[in-house]
């Protein structure tokens, strides 16, 4: 069959959709571009409004094209109504039942040779199939390493909890393999994520600083990023997660999200930490490296969010200077606790929105011409999307080198000449 796989989302999606690839592939299927498939594999990301609006038309618009669709990530489990509401035949693969890809396209195949037509939902709360399996990697050079699956935490405005469920961390042994296997088969960047990779181990005997040092004691020549942080998982492993990360294996970057930088909104969103003590672990990791590169999520408009408690956001930023900010603008979620809040005006979230938007673009790009000049060693990570390589320093800055012949994978110097919005452009150094 011609089978589409389509991706919304995290990079745990992603990895997803690289284990549910290369099993089509090796089940003899023919990978297709959307509008030739006969098969289409949705895999879905709730956490936005937005996304799930376009997610649900989509699957809504293949099932009157007769196109087989079938619907797997976080949507399923928590908005399976909805799925089947705009698509009856839609077949359901849970969350954490990649791994029966071939059982779902298997019972298509049937039916469109002639049998009785069958729609599937298999849905499982322990996951499965996740490590040491085939990828069909999006880039060849980056291996995605989902490290575990859940989260036992319940802020008030999310809804991937409800959807993945509490915290089941991956057997350490597993993932280290998983990882050994990657750079075996030529991989040279190891992305580590999950719904929060601080509380990795906290279900287990083994915590995330002693995992990371066994992966980076695996032979061979590469780098490790490790994803998103709550501030609240990484304050009980904070000595141990910095002595760990002087390896120079491991990219100085630090993925914190705030939310928001009032005490005020953080109780009332549910979150486990207030933002002293935020700061204290971002200025513990500048201390020892000080060239750190500092990511954070907030949302905008939250309920209840004064015109004060967003001026202390805005703060926030202008003090801590984060190099990316990842902005949302609240809106509700099914089935989460801030459902039964009461919403500010939409004009206000909108105005707050493009605020923080200019103030971020701002320190961004004075963040990066500060770096014009610089010279070092840098990572080559990826092919340019227009021309030459993008590398990345070792506090995960990207580099664009337009002119020469290093590939992914390997390390060069390079000297710092211009800056873009996006990214910083270098020239090599003899």
């Amino acid at each position: 069959m011609k089978v589409h796989v389509l991706t919304y989302g995290c990079s745990a999606n992603q990895a997803s959709s690289e284990i549910m690839i290369a099993a089509v592939r090796d089940l003899g299927h023919e990978l297709v571009a959307e509008k030739d498939a006969e098969v289409v594999v949705i895999n879905t990301c709730t956490v936005k409004y937005a996304t799930e609006q376009k997610i649900l038309h989509k699957i809504e618009d293949l099932g009157n094209r007769a196109v087989d669709v079938i619907v797997t990530g976080c949507m399923p489990q928590v908005q399976l109504e909805a799925i089947l509401e705009k698509n009856p035949d839609a077949h359901i693969l849970g969350v954490n039942s990649i791994a029966k890809i071939g059982k779902v396209l298997n019972i298509i195949e049937n039916t469109r040779n002639g049998g009785s037509r069958e729609r599937v939902e298999l849905l499982s709360s322990e996951p499965e199939g996740f490590l040491k399996t085939a990828h069909s990697r999006f880039n060849p050079n980056i291996h995605i390493c989902q490290i575990s699956q859940g989260c036992n935490y319940s802020c008030a405005y999310c809804i991937v909890t409800i959807a993945r469920g509490n915290l089941r961390s991956f057997d350490a042994d597993s993932i280290v393999e998983d990882v050994r296997m990657a750079v075996s088969e030529g991989c040279r960047e190891i992305w580590l994520t999950s719904q929060d990779n601080g509380q990795y181990g906290t279900d287990r005997d083994v915590l995330l600083p002693e995992l990371l040092e066994r992966i980076v004691a695996i032979p061979g020549e590469f780098k490790v990023r490790v994803g998103m942080m709550n501030p609240f998982s990484v304050t009980p492993i904070i000595d141990d997660l910095i002595e760990v990360f002087r390896s120079d294996k491991i990219y100085k970057i630090l993925h914190l999200p705030i939310q928001s930088a009032s005490n005020d909104v953080l109780k009332k969103m549910n979150r486990f930490h207030n933002i002293e003590e935020t700061n204290d672990i971002i200025a513990r990791f500048r201390e020892v490296f000080p060239e750190l590169t500092v990511f954070t999520d907030i949302i905008v408009g939250f309920p209840g969010e004064t015109d004060e408690d967003f001026s202390k956001t805005l703060e926030w930023v202008k003090t801590i200077r984060p190099d990316k900010v990842n902005i949302s603008r609240y809106t509700p979620r099914p089935l989460t606790k801030a459902l039964e809040y009461r919403n500010i005006d939409s004009r206000i979230v909108v105005n707050r929105s493009g605020e923080l938007h200019s103030l971020c673009d701002e320190i961004k790009l004075a963040s990066k011409q500060k770096m014009v000049g610089w010279k070092g060693e840098v990572f080559v990570s990826m092919d340019a999307k227009v021309k030459g390589v993008m590398a990345r320093t070792g506090s995960y800055k990207p580099v664009v080198i337009p002119e020469g012949s290093v590939k992914p994978g390997s390390s060069c110097n390079v000297e710092i000449y211009d800056t873009t919005s996006g990214y910083l452009l270098a020239r090599l150094l003899d």
